[in-house]
C-alpha cells in the first residue's frame, strides 16, 4: 500500500475526500495546541474488498511510544481501527483505491525542545515513509504558529 501522511491544524475525511486545514507544518508548540493527521491510503485492487486494521501512534526521537498522564500511570498515544474497500462498478481491473483518514488530536502536553513521530501501520506492518515527523519549540519561544 502507498501512504501519504501530512500534519494539519485540523482535517477532515469526508465522501472520499480530505479536507486539510492548515497543513503541512513540522514544529508546534511548545504549548500544547491541538493538531490532526491527514492520511491517504492507496489500497491496491487485490487487497480491496478485505477488512484491514490501521494504528497512528505517537513515538518519541527514539522511537519509543510516548506516555500521556492518565490515572494509574501513563498510557501510549495510540489511535485505531478497521477499513475495508470495496471495488466500485466499472472501475478498471488493477487499480488502486483511495481511502483518506483524518485523525484529529486534541492539545496534549509534550516535552519542548524534543522530537516526536506519528507512525502509522496497517495490518501490523509499516515503512519508513508511513510517518510524519516534527518538532517543539524550546521552552519560552513565541508560538505564533502551530
Amino acid at each position: 500500500m502507498k501512504v501519504t501522511m501530512m500534519l494539519a491544524d485540523s482535517a477532515q475525511a469526508v465522501e472520499g475526500k480530505l479536507y486539510i486545514l492548515g497543513g503541512g507544518w513540522s514544529i508546534t508548540g511548545p504549548l500544547p495546541c491541538p493538531s490532526a493527521i491527514a492520511v491517504l491510503v492507496s489500497v491496491p485492487w487485490n487487497e480491496t474488498n478485505r477488512k484491514h486494521r490501521v494504528k497512528v501512534e505517537l513515538l518519541d526521537a527514539d522511537y519509543r511510544p510516548v506516555l500521556l498522564p492518565a490515572s494509574g500511570g501513563g498510557a501510549p498515544l495510540a489511535i485505531s481501527g478497521d477499513f475495508e474497500v470495496g471495488r466500485p462498478p466499472g472501475i478498471k481491473p488493477g487499480s488502486a483505491i483511495e481511502v483518506p483518514f483524518a485523525f484529529n488530536i486534541g492539545a496534549i502536553p509534550l516535552e519542548p525542545d524534543a522530537r516526536y513521530v506519528w507512525k502509522l501501520t496497517i495490518d501490523g506492518k509499516g515503512d519508513d515513509n508511513w510517518q510524519a515527523v516534527f518538532s517543539t519549540r524550546p521552552a519560552g519561544q513565541n508560538q505564533s504558529v502551530p
